[in-house]
């Protein structure tokens, strides 16, 4: 289980998300996540970064599992890992891609929501299952993807949108058969990476500096309302539940 990195001598790097069987990442993944991101970022000969995955899908959020009965160190660790593996999507100093396969689920939709470009295949779908795990998150990264009251009946029902949806709303660039899909994501990224990499770190400073949304204090807001969820008691019969393979059972 891992988070792989590589970078060709074309400045086309690709940062690789393997943890089967469905990627749903533990706390230290989403910060190796971000470091990932960040330190590629940095890099002055970093042109354009590719985010893909190996597996079923592309990312199905929080690894459930590892939080239940680990506490509130736990629940504070891995917000604070998708909050910093978010953030370094959007501040990563050049253009992020995201190639979607599959799934993309919770903490994938805040990768995803942030990234610049989005390519996918035709199977991918997106959605947030947070309220059936009795949380919430990434709401903000949603609403950048479908229109204001699509996402809000996406999250109140944990429907899943497709990636035909997607691209008919203008967030996803390019459907293509699944086999087609890194290369669709290299052509979109060979493009960027042959133009001025100066321009192209000050044209992706700019857009986010006329951003409507703080994207940062906008889930930070969310993640408020989790922890409320948790100190209730709300979440933890929701996360057993699931780790049960039952249906859940709420008083409140």
């Amino acid at each position: 289980m891992a988070i792989r990195t590589s970078r060709g001598d074309d400045g086309i790097a690709e940062v690789v998300m393997d943890y089967p069987p469905v990627n749903a990442l533990p706390v230290q993944g989403w910060f190796d996540l971000a470091d990932a991101l960040r330190g590629l970022g940095r890099d002055p000969a970093t042109r354009v970064v590719i985010v893909s995955a190996e597996g079923r899908g592309f990312n199905a959020g929080v690894d459930i599992k590892e939080l239940q009965n680990a506490g509130h160190d736990a629940l504070i660790a891995v917000n604070r890992g998708c909050y910093e593996a978010f953030a370094a999507v959007y501040e990563c100093e050049v253009p992020v891609i995201a190639a979607v396969h599959g799934f993309c689920l919770g903490g994938g939709i805040g990768i995803v929501g942030n990234a610049d470009v989005i390519v996918a295949s035709d199977d991918a779908t997106f959605g947030l299952p947070e309220v059936d795990r009795g949380a919430l998150g990434a709401a903000t990264h949603l609403s950048r993807l479908v229109p204001q009251h699509k996402a809000r009946a996406m999250l109140y029902t944990s429907a899943t949108a497709t990636a035909q949806e997607l691209h008919h709303f203008g967030s996803v660039l390019d459907v293509v058969p699944r086999a087609e899909l890194a290369a669709a994501a290299r052509k979109v990224a060979e493009n960027i990476a042959a133009k001025s990499p100066t321009v192209i770190r000050r044209a992706k400073e700019s857009l986010n500096g006329i951003d409507p949304v703080d994207v940062k204090r906008s889930y930070r807001f969310e993640q408020g309302f989790t922890f409320e969820l948790n100190l209730g008691g709300v979440a933890d019969e929701a996360r057993q539940a699931f780790v049960d393979k039952r249906d859940a059972q709420f008083d409140t």
